[in-house]
């Protein structure tokens, strides 16, 4: 061998010790990609005072945007969070590493019943853990509305948003629609008297897109988080939303004391119900600390109190004693049996209907 040879071999090995100590000597951390205001001021700094890892936070707003990064692969991320049904579908793409429930203690303190739900996504509940889950309503500003429709406003009932008459009045003051094409579809079929989960292209391309054509000339913006604060500040006047989201409104308009009244309703034909899922990439850097987050979020303290910030409801069953009690006894957070019974949760669609739906919410929201 020319000694140019050893020399270049021992650059290699030098490189590769300098790579493996680095690596060894990197600090413990966890890459979190979460939805916005989806967490307790103080939950990651304790983990961090009891686990010693650190954790990188990053928030998004959509499904959409996380599936895309997934899909896309190399999303930098140890831990994301993705609602059942997308979760369903990544899975089918190989997105994620199965769990090792060895390393989640905490496991048992699951509702056994959400968990027979979520295994129709994930059979074997092999590959995500419930972490909130609530409902897709509607939040309104009580006086603007009533100013708007009279003491008889239907804010019990999807006519409020998708009677085209109404959402007329109410345009004056702001309309907030979610940009969530499947919730928003599935919350028009339903109202229509339709399968939310309809296989038919047709009735995503005919009924429910003529509904949403009619709304969106009153329909002030598509978003899926800006309406937080926009509600809270009177900025608008109604937004079809997510429960916790719309309460958590209704909160900051209460902290601010300038005469701001927002409330939220799930309507009586129905709505959504949805379930936020802890996964891990299939790129993790970090699995293990990956799953020391996942089961430090399902110590029923840790995850009372997140309840109690965001105002989403728990699947934790031994979560409730550490739930502040305004927020278990609140109907918009954990419903009443009469109204749970007309929940709906979304199922995995075909990948036609998908595109179908992706095609018609582009035409609803450029109203073209």
């Amino acid at each position: 061998m020319s000694n140019k040879s050893v020399f270049q071999t021992g650059l290699l090995a030098a490189g590769i010790t300098l790579a493996l100590n680095a690596q060894a000597q990197e600090p413990p951390q966890v890459n979190f990609y979460n939805w916005s205001d989806y967490i307790a001021e103080n939950t990651l700094a304790n983990f961090t005072k009891e686990t010693g890892i650190a954790v990188t936070y990053d928030v998004f707003d959509s499904n959409e945007v996380l599936e895309a990064k997934l899909l896309a692969g190399n999303t930098g991320f140890d831990v994301v969070v993705p609602t059942g049904d997308f979760m369903g579908r990544q899975i089918q793409a190989g997105a994620f590493l199965p769990l090792d429930k060895a390393k989640l203690t905490n496991y048992d303190n699951l509702d056994p019943r959400i968990m027979a739900l979520l295994a129709e996504k994930d059979p074997g509940n092999q590959y995500g853990v419930p972490y909130l889950w609530g409902t897709t309503g509607i939040g309104y500003n009580v006086d603007k509305v009533r100013e708007a429709l009279g003491e008889d406003a239907p804010v019990d009932s999807w006519d409020l948003v998708m009677k085209p008459e109404n959402l007329e009045k109410l345009a004056g003051c702001g309309v907030a629609f979610l940009d969530a094409p499947t919730e928003v579809f599935a919350a028009v079929l339903n109202y229509q008297g339709i399968d939310p989960n309809s296989t038919n292209v047709s009735d995503y391309r005919g009924p429910a897109t003529e509904l949403m054509m009619s709304l969106r000339p009153h329909i002030t913006y598509f978003h899926s988080s800006k309406y937080i604060n926009d509600l809270a500040n009177g900025d608008i006047c109604v937004a079809v939303g997510w429960s916790g989201d719309i309460l958590q409104a209704r909160d900051r308009a209460d902290e601010a004391g300038r005469g701001v009244k927002v409330a939220y309703r799930i309507p009586k034909e129905g709505a959504l119900m949805w379930v936020d899922m802890l996964t891990i990439p299939k790129d993790a850097r970090h699995p293990d600390n990956a799953h020391a987050l996942i089961n430090y979020l399902l110590k029923p303290e840790v995850i009372g109190d997140i309840s109690n910030y965001v105002a989403y409801a728990n699947p934790n069953k031994n979560a409730n004693e550490f739930v502040d009690a305004d927020i278990l006894n609140d109907p918009g957070i954990y419903p009443s049996q009469e109204v749970a019974d007309k929940l709906y949760t979304a199922k995995l669609l075909p990948q036609k209907v998908n595109r179908a739906i992706t095609r018609a919410w582009t035409r609803v929201k450029t109203g073209r």
